[in-house]
């Protein structure tokens, strides 16, 4: 058994060393394309999610397509940043979901920049202190992330990627027990993801809402009758003991995100489209506008209403297409949509999350 041992390992030797050659030489390319492109964007979510979309569907296994996605998304990370090195601003502190969705769509070698707020979040991606901005915009449990949507409406920031993330909600604290637990810290919408589970587990405990899941790591790691609910990133940089794991009430909880900047993205096959646009104040004019998408065939995933707050009882609709504002019936759609809707504004086309 040790020489058929000794063998296997003297194989994966040598195609460990094949392994960093290629890795070298794939480096080489993406830096003469660097040097090629000029003055274009070293991120091109599009090209990104064609390679994902590409080597996942090859792989044979027996690695999961999900661990054979996160290597190539560091590999691409790295190869990246010898293009340039990318800022990415996120709704912080450290330790948050948020983050997580920048290292799942970005990798690791970019500098993630932690912001107190989304409208801060969006002021870095602004004033050019962070090459993007990833926000979160809604979870499958909790519906929409309203200031995103509020600040959408301004913003000459584009989406250009989406990243959907799957929410595992886990209990953690210092201690071997959930015992004496008095206070549950975890941010509001993650509280409410976990009803069920507080309600059976800790019935006597009060639910603290704070500002996110890493500030009420933080909080239960210097009170010792207190736990905290969030993502294990947060246990891991707070020094908790994760003490019950995927406590979510929904076990296909999902957290979409937005990431964006100011390039537009070209059409990969696999797009969607987000536009928000009003309706004139009166009978049948929601339906007017979306007679023009069934007309030519574009299907709508989500559509969500915001306040306006221009005038009383006046929204803003918030819509997800399928399809690229540049493919024949989005255009087309979109075209008619213009001259029936008081206002309208195409938010970006962008490729469609790779899960």
């Amino acid at each position: 058994m040790a020489d058929e041992i000794a063998k296997r390992r003297t194989e994966i030797d040598a195609l460990d060393a094949e392994i960093v050659a290629r890795l070298a030489r794939r480096a080489e390319l993406a830096r003469e394309i660097g040097k090629l492109k000029g003055d274009g964007p070293a991120y091109r979510p599009e090209r990104e999610a064609d390679v994902l979309r590409r080597v996942t569907g090859a792989n044979p296994g027996p690695l999961p397509a999900e661990s054979v996605g996160r290597i190539f998304t560091e590999i691409m990370s790295a190869c990246r940043a010898l293009e340039e090195p990318l800022a990415v601003a996120f709704l912080g502190p450290e330790g948050t979901f948020s983050e997580m969705a920048v290292r799942k769509q970005f990798g690791h070698a970019v500098r993630s920049a932690a912001c107190g707020t989304i409208d801060e979040v969006f002021r870095q991606a602004e004033t050019g202190a962070a090459h993007y901005a990833v926000v979160p915009v809604e979870n499958s449990t909790e519906g929409a992330v309203g200031r995103t949507l509020d600040l959408m409406l301004s913003t000459p920031l584009r989406i250009c990627a989406e990243v959907v993330l799957r929410v595992h909600q886990n209990a953690m604290r210092k201690g071997g027990s959930l015992a004496g637990v008095g206070r549950v810290y975890s941010h509001a919408q993650s509280l409410g993801q976990c009803q069920g589970w507080l309600a059976r587990t800790l019935p006597g405990a009060a639910r603290v809402p704070v500002a996110s899941n890493a500030e009420a790591a933080r909080l239960a790691a210097s009170e010792a009758d207190a736990c905290a609910i969030g993502p294990a990133l947060a246990a891991e940089r707070y020094g908790l003991d994760i003490l019950a794991a995927n406590i979510e009430d929904e076990p296909n909880n999902l957290t979409r995100f937005l990431v964006l900047g100011r390039q537009d993205c070209a059409p990969t096959g696999a797009d969607h489209t987000s536009l928000v646009m009003s309706a004139p104040n009166r009978p049948g004019a929601v339906h007017a506008l979306l007679t023009p998408l069934a007309k030519h065939g574009v299907s709508m995933s989500r559509i969500e209403s915001r306040p306006s707050r221009i005038g009383t009882w006046e929204y803003m609709f918030f819509v997800d297409l399928l399809g690229h504002q540049r493919d024949p019936a989005v255009a087309a759609a979109l075209g008619e949509l213009q001259g029936l809707a008081p206002f309208l504004k195409v938010l970006g086309s962008y490729p469609a999350a790779v899960q």
